[in-house]
């Protein structure tokens, strides 16, 4: 039982910010001894980035540059 209790996510953190013209949702949590994010679009929340690491600032910013680098490679078409 206790193992189950260490491995539940703690000190969840949300936001948004923008990216060009798309909306990126991070959400941050610690999993036992690591920081995990992962970042979306907000609409239709698809995922983008992933990282872990061993502060909520570095996977953060690590999530947010792939983020970033995947977007812009994003072909966007006119309406």
């Amino acid at each position: 039982m206790k193992d189950t209790l260490a491995m539940r996510p703690r000190e969840r953190h949300e936001r948004e910010e923008a990216v060009g013209e798309w909306r990126v949702r991070l959400v941050s949590y610690r999993m036992g001894l690591e920081f995990v994010c992962t970042a979306d679009n907000v609409d239709p929340a698809a995922n983008i980035a992933r990282a872990s690491g061993t502060s909520r600032e570095e996977v953060e910013a690590k999530a947010m540059a792939l983020a970033r680098e995947r977007l812009s490679r994003t072909r966007v078409r006119p309406a």
